[in-house]
């Protein structure tokens, strides 16, 4: 497992730590899911392309089916 530290001014630091304890969770432990759900979003990229290509060839498809 790899530490990595980040760095916040007083004012954002203490705000999130607030934050934190408002919903239950330790800084580091929301900071943690926050990181999950960021890096298990599907790339929208990818996707936009995909629905790019699949509408553009639509009708080829539906011929060749």
């Amino acid at each position: 497992m790899i530490t990595m530290t980040l760095q916040l001014d007083d004012t954002k630091a203490d705000a999130f730590r607030e934050k934190a304890r408002c919903i239950g969770r330790e800084p580091e432990q929301l900071l943690a899911e926050f990181i999950d759900d960021l890096l298990n979003q599907p790339n929208t990229n990818f996707e936009e392309a995909v629905n790019r290509v699949l509408a553009k060839n639509r009708e080829l498809y539906r011929r060749l089916a």
